[in-house]
């Protein structure tokens, strides 16, 4: 897998649940943003330590949430998506996100885990011009995510 060019940004599929074929219209995506995770450091320093300093501790770990967009094409699966939630606030997604190369071949992936919708963000609509696409966005909020090598 290493290589000594970058990878491209613009080639990657999202997967919602690991159905990729029932759900090719759900993942056409023009960005995706915000893969990522942070671990919070906790202070501490003992009483009777030698050196005037304090020691880092890993504590809690958290995934930031991760913003999907794409042009409307008619579809309402992000509609039935926040439907269901609404409606059971424990229905969580697994996505999987999947970079490839320049022959499709899957390089890395991250899996986005309980992933449920928090805000959706409808088209700008201006009839002033006729070359802008109408978009959609959708922020899912995960509880963990993991970087999956094959």
């Amino acid at each position: 897998m290493a290589r000594e060019t970058p990878f491209g940004a613009y080639n990657f599929i999202v997967e919602f649940d690991g159905n990729e074929a029932a759900n090719t219209a759900l993942g056409g995506f023009s960005d995706v943003s915000g893969i990522g995770t942070e671990i919070t450091l906790m202070e501490y320093r003992q009483g009777n330590d030698k050196e005037n300093r304090v020691r880092k501790i890993p504590g809690m770990h958290k995934a930031g949430d991760v913003t999907l967009k794409r042009g409307i094409m008619g579809q309402v699966n992000f509609w039935d998506w926040i439907r269901i939630t609404r409606v059971d606030p424990t229905h969580k997604r697994t996505v999987m996100i999947t970079l490839q190369d320049e022959q499709r071949n899957a390089v890395l992936r991250w899996k986005l885990i309980n992933a449920r919708p928090m805000k959706f963000t409808g088209p700008t609509l201006a009839a002033k011009g006729g070359s802008d696409v109408a978009m959609e966005e959708l922020v899912v909020a995960i509880e963990d995510l993991e970087f999956v090598t094959e």
